[in-house]
């Protein structure tokens, strides 16, 4: 089509896609390029506008790399990872899930470790954390066998792909659940941390006057055939920042108390002082079985490394 005006923009471009096969595919690139096209009418995007769209899209590829992945940083400050998440778990967003964001630190490989087991895997100050979670269907009966990935950052605000102090796969272990649907770890208790404000996310941020920190919270991402796979956040009900989460993530299902153990022997007897037990239930709907992309695939380099 030869374009005589603006109005006919959108419709050539929607033309060209009606050879596509696939009519997911088409429906959702047509409503993408209907979508975008209305928002730059609506606030009558300028060309200065437009170029510094692309140069700020750019950096967030620019910015990312096999420690650090800006672009789903981004996502979730967007709050659209929330968005999408709740759209496709609780039965279609009609009811409570245990699924949450995958976040940007999410590593494939983790050691497969047994109930029970430590994921500190070098020194990290902390106090110690006694972890059990169940795995149950939407019948409460448990499911035996799935694939149970987690992790979380230092209490120094760091996940061990950003620290270079940190040993390979600090924090993070792979379980099996038992015949119970359950699975357990020992580790320290998380705290909440900034995420990276050196790139276009921070930027994106300071603009509209918003903070950086995210609550402290545990990751965990559940896999078994026959189940939704899902990624699940377990929020610290004592964290300030609960209600203000930069990405968004906090939901009322996730928010998960600690309890204090000041005066009882821990399950571990190298544990002499205070320590945290946290329990939680992991509810999974049939579905498909995936795994997602791993956001990150190595360790931030030492600095002396870097130069």
């Amino acid at each position: 089509m030869i374009i005589e005006n603006q109005a006919q923009v959108t419709e050539a471009v929607v033309d060209e896609m009606r050879r596509l096969e696939n009519p997911r595919l088409r429906e959702v690139l047509e409503s993408m390029v209907r979508h975008l096209h209305a928002f730059a009418r609506e606030v009558r995007l300028t060309e200065e506008e437009f170029d510094a769209a692309i140069r700020y899209v750019t950096a967030l590829g620019q910015r990312t790399n096999e420690s650090h992945n800006e672009t789903r940083l981004m996502a979730g400050s967007l709050g659209l990872s929330t968005l999408v998440c709740l759209l496709n778990n609780g039965d279609d967003g009609q009811t409570e899930t245990s699924a949450n964001l995958l976040g940007p630190f999410w590593r494939a490989g983790a050691p497969i470790t047994p109930n029970g087991g430590s994921i500190v895997r070098s020194e990290t100050p902390g106090t110690p954390l006694f972890f059990t979670g169940y795995v149950v269907d939407q019948a409460g009966k448990p499911v035996v066998g799935a694939d149970v990935d987690v992790w979380h950052a230092s209490t120094v605000g760091l996940y061990e792909n950003q620290d270079p102090e940190q040993a390979e796969m600090n924090l993070r272990g792979c379980f099996r659940t038992d015949e119970n649907g359950m699975f357990a770890f020992r580790s320290i208790k998380p705290a909440g941390y900034p995420i990276p404000t050196d790139g276009p996310v921070g930027e994106f941020l300071r603009v509209q006057k918003r903070h950086q920190f995210r609550p402290a919270h545990l990751h965990a991402l559940i896999h078994k055939e026959g189940f939704k796979t899902i990624a699940s956040q377990l929020y610290s009900s004592d964290d300030p920042r609960l209600e203000t989460d930069v990405q968004f993530g906090v939901t009322k299902a996730l928010i998960s108390h600690y309890q204090l153990h000041e005066n009882e022997p821990a399950p571990d007897p190298s544990v002499t002082g205070p320590w945290y037990s946290l329990e939680h239930r992991f509810v999974l709907e049939p579905g498909k079985s995936w795994l997602p992309t791993p956001p990150v695939s190595g360790k931030a380099k030492a600095k002396a490394e870097a130069a």
